[in-house]
């Protein structure tokens, strides 16, 4: 598995390419510029980071995500369960609820997403 995970201003810059894409390479140095204070280099060097990381891409100057936003979080919330619990899905939850009681909002809500996963199989 590719390394998805972000630091703090890898995460602010991939939510600039998600909000923007597909985005002319050069525009979004103007956008780096103007909300990181980022230089023309840093930003190329960021981007061409996450490319790598085969979260973007960047063919003849037009950036496109190779993940969507939620391919990307999916995939954290999958390596961090693995890499904490052992890939045990009610660890995490019941680590989650120890501290954080879930509202009845949150729990039809739940409920709702296991039975149509049920459903699916």
């Amino acid at each position: 598995m590719e390394d998805h995970k972000l630091g703090a201003m890898e995460t602010r810059f991939a939510e600039l390419i998600w909000v923007h894409a597909p985005i002319a390479s050069g525009e979004l140095v103007k956008i780096c510029q103007k909300e990181l204070e980022w230089k023309k280099s840093t930003t190329y060097t960021m981007l061409r980071r996450l490319c790598q990381r085969g979260i973007f891409q960047n063919q003849g100057g037009l950036v496109t995500p190779l993940l969507s936003r939620e391919e990307f979080q999916a995939l954290q919330s999958e390596k961090f369960v693995e890499d904490t619990f052992q890939g045990s899905l009610p660890a995490f939850f019941a680590a989650f609820t120890r501290r954080k009681k879930l509202t009845e909002q949150e729990i039809r809500e739940l409920e709702a997403l296991i039975h149509s996963e049920q459903e699916e199989k």
